[in-house]
């Protein structure tokens, strides 16, 4: 069986830890991955890492003894269907843009015929510097595809623009990028080219890796990242809340949570891969939205609420993701409070609408209804009598103490609980790939 062969550069920031997940996520998905590191890249993860997981030698340096191989930078080059460089940094992208060949991986980049896709991790003020701006407008002029980054909270602790994207995603748009576009066997004619990138038709090298891919997808129903010619939820119609939300106090305070909304928007964006039509009402979030999904923001739970009830009519999957506020404030201060010395100050309280329970009790057309479970203890618990008191079809459960878990992080672990008392543990992992053993479950338990 055919696999596509992925060059993973790794260039010398503080994210080259996270081309270890994205190592394994393409093997997962069925790829044949080479590492090229540049030497600083070396100071943040050792070579021996990738040599381990992938049992094949790690290129550093062309003139090292124990490279086996003495014009590597050519033969590594020629023999990829893409080239994925993760972390970019600054200083490499420079290089790139200005034909700069001082070591192996620029050489390579200079050699190869492979479609290239960058994805840049660096401080803000370095992303927005006009010289880096000038660098990345180059190469997307020379035809190279950029993974953007996200803003966050970054290393050097400030926050802005420049956090690399979710390792998931930057699987999703290499795996994407080779089964659409340009790809060069060596030995062979150019392979498939996709509509927009050279114009030409598809021929039989990338039907063949669309046959592997699919083949893969049936031996395989839980792969770490869904081939993008699975539509098995082209049939559905997909309704998520996703994020926190901030009841007021004053116009100047509020109540609120941890959510991120990284979890919700990973199964919106799986479920979107995989040919549903996507409604995502969403609160308070971290992170950016999918594309390709219908966006209404819900600030407050009675927003949120209103958005959702609206939208139900047209659903036939509801996904509660949103971490809603249970209660809010009964008043809420037309100015802001102030201390006038008063060392306590309470609130009153009153419950907020619970939407789970709503739209459990105003479903038609056999909608399927899905809950979250965020727990800090009796998890499985809370969630089952959740799942019993709301009348859900399937709760996700996940511990939010747990190392790897929680809010804001790039990865869970969680408990799928189902309505004929049958439960699935699902291990750490990343939270795009979770979101697709999500989707697989309710597929399963929607057409029983």
């Amino acid at each position: 069986m055919e696999k596509f062969r992925v060059g993973l550069g790794v260039s010398g920031g503080i994210a080259a830890y996270k081309a270890v997940e994205i190592l394994r996520l393409l093997q997962k998905s069925g790829c044949e991955v080479t590492v090229a590191m540049t030497k600083h890249a070396t100071e943040f993860v050792q070579p021996l890492t990738f040599r381990a997981l992938t049992e094949s030698y790690v290129l550093v340096d062309d003139y090292d003894p124990e490279n086996p191989d003495p014009i590597a930078h050519i033969n590594f080059s020629q023999n990829i269907d893409l080239l994925l460089i993760v972390p970019a940094t600054a200083n490499i992208i420079g290089k790139f843009a200005n034909g700069i060949a001082d070591d192996f991986l620029t050489s390579t980049y200079l050699a190869s015929n492979a479609p290239v896709l960058v994805a840049p991790a660096m401080n803000t003020s370095m992303w927005e510097n006009p010289a880096t701006q000038r660098n990345v407008e180059q190469l997307k002029n020379d035809g190279v595809r950029f993974v953007e980054p996200v803003a966050g909270e970054l290393a050097c602790k400030t926050v802005g623009t420049g956090k690399l994207e979710d390792v998931a995603n930057i699987v999703e748009q290499a795996l994407s990028l080779m089964d659409g576009e340009t790809l060069r066997r060596p030995g062979s004619e150019l392979g498939t080219v996709a509509s927009g990138f050279l114009g030409a038709e598809k021929t039989g090298t990338t039907k063949k890796h669309e046959k592997t891919r699919k083949e893969k997808d049936a031996e395989s129903p839980q792969s770490a990242i869904r081939s993008p010619h699975s539509q098995d939820l082209a049939a559905e119609r997909i309704l998520l809340t996703v994020g926190g939300t901030r009841e007021a106090i004053d116009p100047v305070r509020f109540i609120s949570n941890h959510s991120s909304g990284k979890m919700g928007f990973a199964v919106a964006d799986a479920a979107q891969a995989r040919g549903a039509k996507v409604t995502v009402v969403a609160g308070v979030t971290s992170v950016e939205p999918p594309k390709n999904v219908t966006l209404i923001r819900a600030i407050s739970a009675d927003e949120m609420h209103a958005a959702v009830m609206k939208e139900l009519p047209n659903t036939t999957v509801f996904i509660g993701s949103a971490a809603v506020a249970d209660y809010r404030p009964t008043d809420i201060a037309g100015a802001k409070i102030k201390k006038d010395g008063n060392d306590t100050m309470t609130l009153k309280l009153i419950k907020t609408p619970d939407i789970l329970a709503d739209v459990s009790k105003n479903r038609t057309n056999g909608m399927f209804v899905v809950g979250f479970a965020a727990e800090t203890n009796d998890v499985v618990g809370y969630a089952r009598s959740k799942m019993q008191k709301k009348n859900l079809d399937l709760v996700v459960a996940n511990d939010i103490t747990a190392e790897g878990a929680g809010f804001d992080s790039d990865t869970n672990i969680a408990t799928i609980l189902m309505n004929n008392d049958e439960q699935i543990e699902l291990p750490l992992m990343p939270k795009r790939e979770m979101a697709d053993r999500i989707l697989d479950e309710i597929l399963k338990l929607e057409r029983n």
